[in-house]
């Protein structure tokens, strides 16, 4: 059957045969092919299990992998990649199955238990996505061979012994393959179990696929047929994926919610727009309108966000404009700004959110231009919570500086400005990976962005680092270096300044702490935010054994004019012990 109109646009056909003298079909097979918004969000899946013959409820595993999969993943964050999302409801069927197992008799025989195989393709945008476990497997189909895609996962103990050395619901634990490439329009895909990849080939495929005339649910059960007449007595189950059409390369990787929305008017305070009323400006740029609004119903105040009047015909621009709503919807943190819980239909497009009374920590850095160092570090820990919730969604913020933090008036601190996110399950599909942009301000960016070698968690590490010696020193612990960076070798000659140059009072650990987070090669900085706070807080015996910096490293003009003193001085010593003894 041909699916769906908007592409990717494939079609699929499927069969499963039990084997012989079985009342009972051990396989189990099935496919998600949705439509619209949510298969641009999780794209096309089809997956199938086979459990083991020796045990008497391995059809429970298969279904119940097969059915949960492709239920549970739909039902993931749409901000997860799809390796992501796949092997975290993998993971969980996992451990379900085997508490089945741990529950019944069978936890007394390793070959009795809710254990079953499993192999899944998932087409989003223009790539493939590959999870398999046992020994099932996938092939893409050429003119004249079967393209292997899959590992066996069966152990051979001797010419007729084997037994699965992988599969679901096996242990506690379970390691899923995974691979990734990039869809080619035109291209088939076969999945099948062992009771029918033992028994076909490349010309049986091709031969009833040319027979079948486009109809791969007949192709599917031919190739089951043909799988019999060979000599299979085993559960038979084949899937067949032709990819009929795909995006274009430069197409979004998915577009987010503004279609059907109309630009919104030029407006003015006391105007009334979707239900609010405009209170007054709090922000113009080249960019947008940022106004402080009043919600008619409620009586609670807002901030309305709407598109700039020059930026309006920029596609990218108005993706990336409507990103921060969307990610503050996905996003459930004290510490993250909240989208407004706007339950009306609304016909423009402009982002509303919650209304943070306080002030900046920008401006909270010019009121506290000597902070203590509990005061910077209950603030650092509570932006590193806010990034936390972020980097739990798989989300990077990318342009944290002071002027992107608020602190109310209770003293909660919040992350704002999140048009600049990188979401993972947004940039799946879009083919060939790319290094991510240089979205934040160059000053708090980390070097990695720089070389082209693009963000991770720890690129945020250091941003927030970079605030944390900032709000202690008021500089910048590489000056303005970081941000002439053009390879890898401007980074590797980056010299910190050792914060204690411009607080000698703070301990010689807070230094080393910094120093570690703020590296310019990310593998040796802490390995997330959460570690970095705690060393701000507890610092471990790394730190501790850190050595004040020598006063040439802590005030070297300083240093050099001490130096320039006593040389002058034993030089005036020396001329004087000259002049006496003559």
């Amino acid at each position: 059957m041909a699916v769906g109109r908007q592409a990717p646009r494939v079609t699929l056909g499927q069969h499963s045969l039990a084997g012989v003298g079985s009342a009972v079909n051990q396989d189990f097979h099935g496919a998600m092919l949705p439509e619209g918004s949510q298969r641009a969000a999780k794209g096309i899946a089809l997956a199938l299990a086979d459990g083991i013959g020796s045990s008497r409820v391995s059809q429970v595993a298969s279904a119940a992998a097969v059915r949960g999969f492709l239920e549970d993943y739909y039902a993931t964050s749409d901000a997860w990649s799809v390796r992501r999302a796949a092997q975290r409801v993998l993971g969980a069927t996992n451990s379900w199955l085997h508490a089945q197992t741990m529950r019944s008799d069978a936890r007394f025989d390793k070959d009795s238990g809710y254990v079953c195989t499993f192999s899944a393709l998932i087409l989003k945008g223009r790539e493939l996505h590959l999870l398999h476990v046992g020994d099932a497997r996938i092939y893409r189909v050429h003119a004249s061979a079967l393209e292997q895609l899959t590992d066996d996962h069966r152990v051979h103990v001797s010419s007729v012994e084997s037994y699965l050395g992988r599969a679901l619901g096996a242990g506690p634990n379970v390691e899923i393959d995974y691979r990734c490439w990039e869809a080619e329009a035109g291209e088939v895909y076969l999945l099948a179990t062992d009771g029918a990849h033992a028994h076909l080939d490349a010309a049986a495929v091709n031969d009833a696929l040319a027979r079948c005339a486009g109809d791969l649910d007949a192709a599917a059960l031919r190739l089951v047929q043909i799988a019999r007449a060979r000599g299979g007595q085993d559960d038979a189950t084949v899937q067949l994926l032709r990819i009929d059409e795909l995006p274009a390369p430069d197409a979004p990787a998915r577009p987010l919610e503004r279609e059907g929305l109309a630009l919104p008017p030029a407006l003015a305070p006391r105007d009334r727009f979707e239900g609010f009323t405009l209170v007054r400006e709090i922000h113009l740029s080249s960019r947008s309108h940022v106004y402080l609004a009043t919600d008619d119903a409620s009586g609670r105040p807002a901030v309305l966000k709407l598109p700039s009047v020059d930026l309006r015909e920029d596609a990218a621009y108005l993706d990336r404009f409507v990103l921060e709503e969307w990610v503050a919807r996905r996003i459930d943190s004290p510490h993250v700004l909240k989208a407004w819980p706007l339950e009306r239909t609304r016909g423009h497009l402009f982002v509303a959110m919650e209304y943070v009374e306080g002030q900046t920590l920008a401006q909270w850095m010019v009121d506290h231009p000597r902070p203590s160092l509990d005061s910077v570090r209950a603030i650092v820990a509570q932006l590193a919570r806010g990034l936390q919730a972020m980097h739990g969604k798989e989300m990077l913020h990318q342009d944290l500086r002071p002027e992107n933090a608020m602190i109310d008036r209770a003293g909660t601190v919040k992350l704002i400005d999140l048009g600049a996110t990188h979401v993972a399950g947004l940039d799946d599909g879009g083919g060939e990976p790319r290094a991510l942009a240089i979205e934040g301000t160059p000053q708090y960016t980390a070097p990695e962005y720089f070389t082209g070698q693009g963000g991770t968690a720890r690129s945020d590490l250091f941003s927030l680092a970079v605030i944390a010696y900032r709000m202690l020193s008021g500089q910048l612990p590489y000056g303005l270096q970081a941000s002439r960076i053009r390879g890898t070798a401007d980074a590797h000659r980056l010299r910190y300044v050792p914060l204690r140059q411009f607080r000698p009072e703070l301990p010689a650990w807070v230094d080393a702490v910094l120093q570690k987070a703020l590296h310019p090669q990310p593998a040796k900085r802490q390995q997330a935010v959460s570690e970095f706070a705690h060393d701000l807080q507890s610092p471990g015996a790394e730190f501790l054994r850190a050595r004040a910096p020598a006063l040439i490293e802590r005030r070297p003009v300083l240093f050099w004019q001490c130096t320039t003193v006593l040389l002058a001085v034993a030089v005036v010593v020396l001329l004087g012990l000259r002049a006496f003894g003559r």
